[in-house]
Protein backbone atom coordinates (compact mmCIF):
# COMPACT_ATOMS: atom_id res chain seq x y z
CA UNK A 1 0.00 0.00 0.00
CA UNK A 2 1.35 3.48 -1.22
CA UNK A 3 2.67 5.65 1.65
CA UNK A 4 -0.22 8.71 2.49
CA UNK A 5 1.12 11.67 0.84
CA UNK A 6 0.17 13.80 4.19
CA UNK A 7 1.03 12.94 7.59
CA UNK A 8 -1.03 13.87 10.73
CA UNK A 9 1.29 12.73 14.08
CA UNK A 10 -0.16 14.13 17.49
CA UNK A 11 2.16 13.99 20.18
CA UNK A 12 2.00 15.65 23.54
CA UNK A 13 -0.74 18.36 22.66
CA UNK A 14 1.40 19.52 19.36
CA UNK A 15 0.12 17.76 15.64
CA UNK A 16 2.34 17.80 12.82
CA UNK A 17 0.97 18.17 9.15
CA UNK A 18 3.50 16.95 6.92
CA UNK A 19 2.99 17.02 3.29
CA UNK A 20 4.83 14.30 2.02
CA UNK A 21 5.37 13.65 -1.66
CA UNK A 22 9.00 15.04 -1.90
CA UNK A 23 9.77 13.79 -4.93
CA UNK A 24 7.84 16.38 -6.15
CA UNK A 25 8.80 19.15 -3.60
CA UNK A 26 5.30 18.86 -2.44
CA UNK A 27 3.25 20.06 -4.95
CA UNK A 28 -0.35 19.40 -4.41
CA UNK A 29 -1.42 16.75 -6.80
CA UNK A 30 -5.09 15.21 -6.70
CA UNK A 31 -3.49 12.43 -3.60
CA UNK A 32 -2.37 14.90 -1.52
CA UNK A 33 -4.97 17.10 -1.85
CA UNK A 34 -7.25 13.53 -0.88
CA UNK A 35 -5.00 12.99 2.16
CA UNK A 36 -4.52 16.05 3.18
CA UNK A 37 -8.70 16.26 3.48
CA UNK A 38 -8.12 13.13 5.35
CA UNK A 39 -5.62 14.10 7.74
CA UNK A 40 -7.52 17.08 8.84
CA UNK A 41 -10.36 14.75 9.56
CA UNK A 42 -7.96 13.47 12.21
CA UNK A 43 -6.66 16.76 13.59
CA UNK A 44 -10.37 18.09 13.77
CA UNK A 45 -10.98 14.78 16.49
CA UNK A 46 -7.77 15.86 18.29
CA UNK A 47 -8.79 19.50 18.56
CA UNK A 48 -12.31 18.08 19.62
CA UNK A 49 -10.79 15.86 22.40
CA UNK A 50 -7.88 18.73 23.62
CA UNK A 51 -4.92 15.96 22.15
CA UNK A 52 -3.72 18.66 19.80
CA UNK A 53 -3.66 22.35 20.65
CA UNK A 54 -1.36 23.35 18.71
CA UNK A 55 -0.56 22.62 14.73
CA UNK A 56 2.89 22.32 13.13
CA UNK A 57 2.51 22.12 9.02
CA UNK A 58 5.68 21.18 6.88
CA UNK A 59 6.78 19.10 3.95
CA UNK A 60 8.88 16.34 3.79
CA UNK A 61 12.62 16.28 2.22
CA UNK A 62 13.78 19.56 0.41
CA UNK A 63 10.54 22.12 0.29
CA UNK A 64 7.71 22.87 2.28
CA UNK A 65 5.46 23.07 -1.52
CA UNK A 66 6.42 24.18 -4.85
CA UNK A 67 2.34 25.20 -5.40
CA UNK A 68 0.12 22.69 -8.18
CA UNK A 69 1.48 19.76 -9.87
CA UNK A 70 1.19 20.55 -13.08
CA UNK A 71 2.39 16.77 -13.80
CA UNK A 72 -0.25 14.76 -11.78
CA UNK A 73 -0.76 11.76 -13.23
CA UNK A 74 -3.58 11.42 -11.27
CA UNK A 75 -5.61 14.54 -12.09
CA UNK A 76 -9.20 14.08 -13.37
CA UNK A 77 -9.74 14.95 -16.63
CA UNK A 78 -10.67 18.90 -17.42
CA UNK A 79 -14.48 19.89 -18.76
CA UNK A 80 -12.97 23.37 -19.56
CA UNK A 81 -16.86 23.63 -21.51
CA UNK A 82 -18.67 22.77 -18.16
CA UNK A 83 -16.16 25.09 -16.22
CA UNK A 84 -17.27 28.25 -18.42
CA UNK A 85 -20.62 27.31 -18.61
CA UNK A 86 -20.61 27.30 -14.55
CA UNK A 87 -21.46 23.95 -13.95
CA UNK A 88 -18.53 22.75 -13.44
CA UNK A 89 -16.34 23.45 -10.03
CA UNK A 90 -12.92 24.21 -10.24
CA UNK A 91 -9.72 22.76 -7.77
CA UNK A 92 -9.94 26.37 -6.20
CA UNK A 93 -13.43 26.05 -5.62
CA UNK A 94 -13.93 22.30 -5.32
CA UNK A 95 -11.06 21.99 -2.45
CA UNK A 96 -8.33 24.83 -2.29
CA UNK A 97 -10.65 27.79 -0.98
CA UNK A 98 -12.57 25.33 1.66
CA UNK A 99 -9.25 23.49 3.09
CA UNK A 100 -7.65 27.01 3.61
CA UNK A 101 -10.62 28.49 5.41
CA UNK A 102 -10.86 25.01 7.14
CA UNK A 103 -6.99 25.69 8.29
CA UNK A 104 -8.06 29.09 9.11
CA UNK A 105 -10.88 28.33 11.29
CA UNK A 106 -8.94 25.96 13.40
CA UNK A 107 -9.29 27.14 16.88
CA UNK A 108 -5.75 26.19 17.67
CA UNK A 109 -2.41 28.25 16.72
CA UNK A 110 -1.22 27.38 13.98
CA UNK A 111 2.84 27.45 12.73
CA UNK A 112 4.41 26.79 9.25
CA UNK A 113 7.53 25.25 9.27
CA UNK A 114 9.15 26.06 6.24
CA UNK A 115 11.95 24.01 5.13
CA UNK A 116 12.68 25.23 1.38
CA UNK A 117 10.84 26.59 -1.45
CA UNK A 118 6.90 27.83 -0.68
CA UNK A 119 5.34 28.75 -3.93
CA UNK A 120 1.96 29.28 -5.42
CA UNK A 121 -0.53 27.84 -3.18
CA UNK A 122 2.41 26.59 -1.02
CA UNK A 123 2.98 30.18 -0.49
CA UNK A 124 -0.91 30.48 0.33
CA UNK A 125 -0.73 27.88 2.51
CA UNK A 126 2.38 29.32 4.56
CA UNK A 127 1.53 32.55 5.01
CA UNK A 128 -2.04 31.74 6.19
CA UNK A 129 -0.24 30.61 9.06
CA UNK A 130 0.31 32.20 12.32
CA UNK A 131 3.90 31.85 13.24
CA UNK A 132 6.32 31.28 10.13
CA UNK A 133 9.60 29.71 10.78
CA UNK A 134 11.80 29.93 7.28
CA UNK A 135 15.08 28.19 6.13
CA UNK A 136 17.71 30.62 4.88
CA UNK A 137 17.73 28.50 2.09
CA UNK A 138 14.25 28.78 1.63
CA UNK A 139 12.43 31.18 -0.37
CA UNK A 140 9.20 32.41 -1.35
CA UNK A 141 7.60 32.40 -4.94
CA UNK A 142 4.05 33.80 -6.49
CA UNK A 143 4.51 31.70 -9.38
CA UNK A 144 1.32 32.22 -10.98
CA UNK A 145 1.99 35.14 -13.87
CA UNK A 146 4.71 32.45 -15.25
CA UNK A 147 1.93 30.28 -16.55
CA UNK A 148 -0.64 33.01 -16.84
CA UNK A 149 -2.60 32.83 -14.06
CA UNK A 150 -3.29 34.79 -11.04
CA UNK A 151 -2.48 34.45 -7.18
CA UNK A 152 -5.10 32.34 -4.89
CA UNK A 153 -5.30 30.56 -1.84
CA UNK A 154 -5.97 34.06 -0.12
CA UNK A 155 -2.37 35.40 -1.41
CA UNK A 156 -3.90 38.36 -2.83
CA UNK A 157 -5.96 39.00 0.14
CA UNK A 158 -3.16 38.15 2.61
CA UNK A 159 -0.02 40.05 0.98
CA UNK A 160 -1.47 43.53 0.28
CA UNK A 161 -2.47 43.40 4.33
CA UNK A 162 1.21 41.67 4.92
CA UNK A 163 3.68 44.17 3.38
CA UNK A 164 1.68 46.76 1.25
CA UNK A 165 -0.13 47.23 -2.24
CA UNK A 166 3.69 48.36 -3.70
CA UNK A 167 5.29 44.94 -2.41
CA UNK A 168 2.43 42.75 -3.51
CA UNK A 169 2.05 43.64 -6.84
CA UNK A 170 6.06 43.19 -7.08
CA UNK A 171 6.15 39.55 -5.74
CA UNK A 172 2.79 38.67 -8.17
CA UNK A 173 3.45 40.19 -11.28
CA UNK A 174 7.24 40.36 -11.45
CA UNK A 175 6.78 35.86 -10.19
CA UNK A 176 10.69 36.83 -8.95
CA UNK A 177 11.90 34.29 -5.69
CA UNK A 178 11.25 35.98 -2.51
CA UNK A 179 14.45 34.91 -0.27
CA UNK A 180 13.80 33.97 3.40
CA UNK A 181 15.95 37.01 4.41
CA UNK A 182 14.28 39.17 2.69
CA UNK A 183 10.92 38.00 3.55
CA UNK A 184 12.58 38.94 7.20
CA UNK A 185 13.57 41.88 6.78
CA UNK A 186 9.84 42.58 5.03
CA UNK A 187 8.34 41.26 8.10
CA UNK A 188 6.09 37.93 6.08
CA UNK A 189 7.96 35.80 8.67
CA UNK A 190 8.33 35.16 12.19
CA UNK A 191 11.92 33.86 12.17
CA UNK A 192 14.78 33.23 9.72
CA UNK A 193 16.87 30.40 11.20
CA UNK A 194 19.66 28.03 10.08
CA UNK A 195 18.53 24.91 7.79
CA UNK A 196 18.57 22.24 10.40
CA UNK A 197 17.08 24.40 12.72
CA UNK A 198 13.93 25.01 11.40
CA UNK A 199 12.19 21.96 13.02
CA UNK A 200 13.58 22.69 16.55
CA UNK A 201 12.59 26.14 16.64
CA UNK A 202 8.96 25.50 15.49
CA UNK A 203 8.66 22.87 17.79
CA UNK A 204 9.98 24.97 20.41
CA UNK A 205 7.47 27.73 19.79
CA UNK A 206 4.57 25.11 19.22
CA UNK A 207 5.73 23.92 22.29
CA UNK A 208 4.51 27.30 24.49
CA UNK A 209 1.74 27.56 22.41
CA UNK A 210 0.61 23.92 23.10
CA UNK A 211 1.14 24.62 26.76
CA UNK A 212 -1.02 27.86 26.64
CA UNK A 213 -4.54 28.95 27.15
CA UNK A 214 -7.64 28.07 25.27
CA UNK A 215 -7.89 32.06 24.87
CA UNK A 216 -5.18 31.64 22.28
CA UNK A 217 -7.64 30.21 19.68
CA UNK A 218 -9.63 33.18 20.07
CA UNK A 219 -6.67 35.98 19.97
CA UNK A 220 -6.03 34.10 16.79
CA UNK A 221 -10.03 34.55 15.84
CA UNK A 222 -9.49 38.05 16.92
CA UNK A 223 -6.79 39.52 15.11
CA UNK A 224 -8.26 37.46 11.77
CA UNK A 225 -11.27 39.17 12.10
CA UNK A 226 -9.53 42.56 13.16
CA UNK A 227 -8.43 43.00 9.37
CA UNK A 228 -12.35 43.05 8.22
CA UNK A 229 -14.22 44.47 11.21
CA UNK A 230 -15.12 48.53 11.51
CA UNK A 231 -13.49 49.73 15.25
CA UNK A 232 -17.29 49.47 16.76
CA UNK A 233 -17.83 45.37 15.50
CA UNK A 234 -14.35 44.57 16.78
CA UNK A 235 -14.94 46.02 20.13
CA UNK A 236 -17.70 44.15 20.60
CA UNK A 237 -16.31 40.60 19.13
CA UNK A 238 -13.45 41.77 21.74
CA UNK A 239 -16.09 42.04 24.50
CA UNK A 240 -17.95 38.39 23.29
CA UNK A 241 -14.82 36.61 23.56
CA UNK A 242 -13.29 38.16 26.53
CA UNK A 243 -16.52 36.87 28.39
CA UNK A 244 -16.24 33.51 26.80
CA UNK A 245 -12.73 33.67 28.15
CA UNK A 246 -13.29 34.88 31.32
CA UNK A 247 -15.42 31.63 32.12
CA UNK A 248 -12.71 29.17 31.15
CA UNK A 249 -10.70 26.79 33.28
CA UNK A 250 -7.53 28.50 32.10
CA UNK A 251 -8.39 31.79 33.26
CA UNK A 252 -9.34 30.67 36.63
CA UNK A 253 -5.83 28.79 36.66
CA UNK A 254 -4.39 31.85 35.16
CA UNK A 255 -5.33 34.03 37.82
CA UNK A 256 -4.67 30.90 41.14
CA UNK A 257 -1.54 31.40 39.57
CA UNK A 258 -1.11 35.04 39.46
CA UNK A 259 -1.79 35.43 43.26
CA UNK A 260 0.19 32.39 44.26
CA UNK A 261 3.10 33.58 42.38
CA UNK A 262 3.90 30.43 40.49
CA UNK A 263 3.85 29.36 36.55
CA UNK A 264 0.17 28.51 35.37
CA UNK A 265 -0.71 25.18 34.57
CA UNK A 266 -3.08 25.54 31.87
CA UNK A 267 -5.11 22.78 30.47
CA UNK A 268 -6.93 24.09 27.19
CA UNK A 269 -10.31 24.87 28.54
Amino acid sequence: MAEPRALLDVSNGIATLTLNHPEALNAFGHRLRQDVGKALDRLDAAVADRSARCLVVTGAGRGFSSGANLNDPDRPARDREAELRGEAKTDLEEWYNPTLIRLRELPIPTVAAINGVAAGIGMSLALSCDFKVMAKSGFFLQAFARIGLVPDGGSSWILPRLIGMNRALELSMLAERLPAEKAAEWGMITKCVDDNAVMDESMAIARRLADGPASLGMIRQLYWAGLENSYAEQMQLESDLQKKASLTKDHDEGVAAFREKRDARFVGA
